[in-house]
């Protein structure tokens, strides 16, 4: 569906100056200095007069820091900020029809009251009721999920009428029910106490039921299919009670899981839903959430519409972005969990340059662009069975209109043939996962099918309003950030080292500067080999002696300094103009020194063992149940690395390693006398042992590892 009226304007598109302006000087001037230095270094290593092997460790690492921030300006050059103009929007009876897909794995990792109140945010989105329906994939099968998702109905037949009676905005009810949200209506009339401390005793109630009920809970692994429609908002309401209150289809789906056929992981989860979706529903638009992600804002949809409906954008447009912000982010945020760098500039880049890359929650997709181009949405059609299966009724449900689908009601057949669609077996000899639907080729099944679609001719937008949409838990300790890190590099650099990489295939089929940004995240694992080189190389040589770095009197040097000081000061500017911090700035510095040398050389190190057939594709649930140590740690800014020996030894090895050699290189130092020699690499050799204060302070007796760490 798309807006006639050419006239009126749903969005606005506004390139962020003068900022780009002062970008491109930038790139200009610190791609100079970097052709300098490679200049310097190519030229030593031809001319024979220096030791050869250091030198050419240190000038492959510089190499790879050189290719890595190339590919970072194309996120640069064209960043851009949008708006949405509500009021513009048509009436709600020419609104299009939203699914919403919410996906959970297993209930002892994942707390099903946080489930059930992603679910209930969903619910109470500001969208006609008739025109959305709300999916709970549980891939986890727990019986003990689908009472839960029952229970959260009933209380959403009160909830629901009081959040829209006091324009509540908050319609996640533990949201709304704690300190962060307590003071959301500045208003308060004793009639609207009295109604909020009834409901408050009913969301007891209901968290009660559920927690009880799903304490001890655990995933099924061998069972049947199973759809289960929670709430029918088809349904004719009598007008008497419970059933005059309006609210969206509810269904609950667990797709049959049998341990000796392919499971999929959430790729298959979401193709399911697909598929189910399409015969219950037939919304053109879906929307993804995390099971932890609640809708924090209602008319989230309608902005997203704002896009949606542009008839400049429409016939191309394949997704909305919105960003991940994350409520439990402590003021120092030391493992930088709200990912500043990414949803703040990135983000914004690549939108101005093609689209940004769906970050796998909270995006509002456009269901045809799973199925084919933008020119060729139907071409699938020409062979049903063969790329789509043997459901007719789904296949019929592609062409058919949301009208019609509205009409047919759930009748036995239906809800057998969703049965039959969420089947083990159905997707064998069809095109699911490979040209339809989600790509089983990458485990990051979201990033990796976004950046198929993207290749086929489709364009995102990204919006980043004021009031945060979605809302979500980043993760609090070392072992979940490295974890969770390890998976998405291991992902993307499986990606890029495939024929899907985004050198050929991509820069064939998209513009090169969105294939420089998607070849960012896809090799910036091999960060993680250029620090391992800086952090063994020059402290070896200071130890012993041997100049790497052109004397600090030398003009070289000030070339050397220039692209260091450069580079500091470009992420400092791009800090504080995102409305960071100076503490931001060296919080960041701090962790992505520790991630590189941790994660990402883990990552690297998986994709590696994968490729010789060491181990099978795996996916890493992050554990979503709060830890009150560790959640105390993360606010006091104390580092937690219980759990995480593993990633640590690598970096630890570095620490060590450069404080022999800072303490040995120092000595030879002043018994020689050349400082000016050497300075480079006494230099990098301290600030490695600075940015490494956390595993230093680790290393000391116990007694003070739980000091705070600034």
């Amino acid at each position: 569906m798309a807006i006639t009226n050419t006239t009126i304007s749903l969005n606005t598109c506004a390139v962020q100056q003068p900022q780009t302006t002062a970008q491109r000087i930038h790139i200009l001037f610190h791609f100079t200095a970097i052709l300098a230095v490679l200049y310097y270094r190519f030229t030593n290593l031809i001319n024979g007069d220096v030791p050869t092997l250091p030198l050419a460790l240190v000038t492959a690492s510089e190499v790879i820091f050189s290719f890595i921030w190339f590919l970072t300006q194309a996120f640069r050059w064209r960043p851009v900020a949008r708006t949405v103009s509500l009021r513009n929007l048509p009436d709600d009876k020419d609104l299009p029809s939203v699914d919403v897909f919410i996906c959970t794995a297993d209930p002892s990792k994942e707390p099903t009251v946080e489930v059930m109140n992603t679910v209930l945010s969903a619910m109470g989105l500001d969208y006609p009721a008739e025109k959305l329906a709300v999916y709970l994939s549980d891939d986890g099968g727990a019986p003990s999920t689908l009472y839960a998702m029952k229970e959260a109905c009933s209380f959403a037949k009160t909830w629901l009428p009081f959040c829209r009676k006091y324009g509540v905005k908050s319609r996640c009810p533990e949201w709304f029910f704690s300190t962060f949200g307590h003071d959301e209506l500045l208003f308060r009339t004793d009639e609207f106490e009295a109604d909020e401390e009834k409901m408050k005793l009913a969301y007891e109630r209901f968290k009660e039921n559920v927690e009880r009920r799903t304490n001890g809970a655990s995933a099924i692994n061998d069972r049947p299919p199973r759809v289960t429609i929670i709430h029918d908002n088809r349904k004719k309401r009598t007008g008497n009670g419970d059933d005059q209150v309006e609210m969206p289809l509810l269904v609950y789906v667990s797709r049959e899981k049998r341990p000796s056929l392919p499971h999929r992981f959430k790729a298959g989860a979401l193709n399911t839903l697909l598929r189910v979706s399409g015969v219950l529903s037939n919304a053109p638009y879906m929307l993804v959430l995390d099971c932890d992600m609640y809708c924090n804002e209602p008319t989230s949809v309608k902005q997203a519409m704002c896009f949606h409906l542009d008839p400049k954008l429409s016939t191309s447009l394949a997704f909305v972005q919105y960003p991940q912000i994350f409520y439990n982010v402590s003021q120092k945020d030391i493992y930088d969990g709200q990912a500043r760098s990414a949803y703040k500039t990135k983000y914004q880049g690549m939108d101005g340059i093609g689209g940004t890359v769906c970050s796998g929650t909270g995006y509002f997709l456009k269901k045809k662009a799973l199925y084919g181009s933008p020119n060729q949405q139907d071409e699938h059609l020409l062979h049903p069975v063969d790329c789509f299966g043997e459901s007719t009724k789904f296949t019929d449900s592609l062409t058919s209109s949301e009208e019609e689908s509205r009409r047919n009601q759930f009748m036995t057949a239906v809800l057998e043939e969703t049965k039959k669609l969420a089947s083990c077996g159905y997707e064998d000899n069809t095109e699911w996962g490979k040209q339809i639907g989600y790509s089983y080729e990458s485990l990051l099944e979201s990033s990796f099918t976004g950046y198929l679609v993207h290749t086929r001719g489709w364009k995102s937008v990204y919006l980043y309003p004021k009031r945060p949409c979605f809302l979500g838990s980043t993760t609090i300790d070392m072992k979940d950030a490295m974890v969770q890190l390890m998976k998405w590099s291991s992902g993307l650099l499986q990606v890029g080292l495939s024929r899907f990489n985004p050198v050929i295939y991509g820069a064939s089929r998209m513009s090169i500067l969105q294939s420089m940004c998607y070849a960012y995240f896809m090799y910036t694992p091999f960060l993680a080999i250029a620090f391992l080189l800086y952090g063994i190389v020059p402290p070896l040589c200071l130890l012993n002696g041997v100049p790497l770095y052109p004397t600090a009197s030398n003009p070289w040097f000030k070339v050397f300094a220039t692209v260091y000081v450069s580079s500091l000061l470009q992420h400092l500017y791009e800090v504080v103009s995102s409305d960071g911090s100076l503490a931001t700035w060296w919080n960041e510095q701090r962790i992505y020194l520790i991630k590189c040398v941790s994660a990402l050389l883990f990552g690297c190190l998986d994709v590696m063992m994968k490729s010789f057939g060491v181990v099978k594709a795996n996916f890493r649930l992050t554990n979503k149940v709060v830890d009150r140590e560790k959640l105390e740690k993360y606010e006091n800014g104390t580092f937690d690395f219980e759990g995480a020996k593993m990633f640590m030894i690598p970096l630890t090895f570095l620490v060590l390693l450069n404080v022999v050699c800072f303490v040995g290189g120092m000595k030879r130092v002043i018994s020689n006398n050349n400082l000016d020699e050497m300075f480079a690499q006494a230099f990098m050799s301290w600030t490695t042992l600075l940015f490494s204060y956390p595993i230093l302070k680790g290393l000391v007796p116990n007694k003070t590892r739980n000091k705070k760490i600034n």
